[in-house]
């Protein structure tokens, strides 16, 4: 088969195309012909060494993958040919083998493009809004990259709540989607300072809860956008860097911070994480949410894809066809 390896940790131009052999399921496992592959950004830090605790090279990079199921080991309870999309390893190939208890069903009405954008996005958006933000329809909430993978689901899903969004993105066509998604105050983060238009827009209140996925100085700006007893979800550190958190800031204005990081959380307890996913997929079937696909690469172009993504090009998500 097909397959993208990380020989070792560098830029875009370390993934190779080689030929494997098809992984055969163990007990409790399937294997999945994979018609399409999500990119996360986290598959980009692992790749560069910037991931802790990711794959030591060599090893087959890939978080999502959609398709049919082809093969299913000991004392799984599924069929052959059902399309499913699975939270997994080794996604950037022509087969994967997954944890049955991390497949899910996808539905008739949806594609296998937007069934890789679902899990990772709509799992981290969900918890970070609800599970650990607590959000009401009397609450406003700050959404970080809001036209990115995590971004796009977040700001339906907290648009579906009735709360006011506030969402940032770096040019016009990313704010524009946004806004079409339910972001009621989209902020062009390269033309102003995101923190001081917060704090005009709310009159110096600030936010309840902010959801920040980009790390370095994006997180130390946002505690000023904090109301109080305010909360921050940070969930990834797209700008490569961690976000700091200075205590005596937390003090002084009553603030929350949470991490959240869905493999591990799927690990410490994935009862909690998976709760979601009824709820998930009825607003999916019901049309009142939307797996944003941004663009679509050949397995073969997985080097461009990622340096889409690097070079901030990308709206949505980006998805890989084996």
């Amino acid at each position: 088969m097909r397959a993208i390896e990380v020989p070792e940790y560098g830029d875009a131009s370390v993934l190779t195309s080689t030929d494997k052999e098809v992984p055969e399921p163990g007990p409790g496992e399937l294997r999945i012909a994979v018609e399409a592959a999500g990119i996360n950004f986290a598959d980009i830090m692992q790749r560069r060494g910037q991931y802790p605790g990711g794959p030591e090279p060599p090893y087959v990079p890939g978080m999502e993958a959609a398709g049919s199921i082809d093969a299913i080991g000991d004392g799984v309870d599924r069929s052959v040919g059902d399309r499913v999309v699975a939270m997994t390893t080794g996604g950037y190939a022509e087969y994967a083998i997954a944890p049955a208890g991390a497949v899910f069903d996808v539905p008739v009405s949806m594609s296998s493009e937007e069934a890789a954008g679902f899990p990772v996005q709509f799992l981290t958006a969900y918890s970070a809004l609800f599970t650990l933000g607590d959000l009401t329809a009397e609450d406003s909430v700050l959404i970080h990259a809001a036209a990115g993978g995590v971004g796009t689901a977040a700001t339906q899903l907290a648009a579906n709540a009735s709360a006011t969004v506030f969402g940032t993105a770096s040019t016009s066509e990313k704010l524009e989607l946004a806004d079409k998604l339910g972001v009621d105050h989209p902020i062009n983060y390269t033309e102003v300072a995101f923190d001081e238009k917060i704090s005009n827009l709310t009159d110096q209140h600030g936010v309840d809860l902010i959801l920040d996925g980009v790390g370095g100085e994006t997180t130390t700006e946002s505690f000023d956008c904090l109301s109080p007893f305010g909360t921050l979800v940070a969930f990834g550190a797209a700008s490569g860097q961690p976000g700091t958190v200075d205590t005596g800031t937390i003090l002084f204005n009553n603030a929350s911070v949470y991490g959240f990081h869905l493999g591990q959380s799927m690990q410490h307890d994935p009862e909690r994480i998976l709760q979601s996913v009824p709820e998930l997929t009825e607003l999916l079937l019901d049309g009142k949410l939307s797996v944003i696909v941004g663009e679509t690469f050949d397995l073969s172009a997985v080097g461009a894809a990622h340096e889409y993504i690097e070079d901030r090009r990308s709206v949505g998500k980006v998805v890989l066809q084996p």
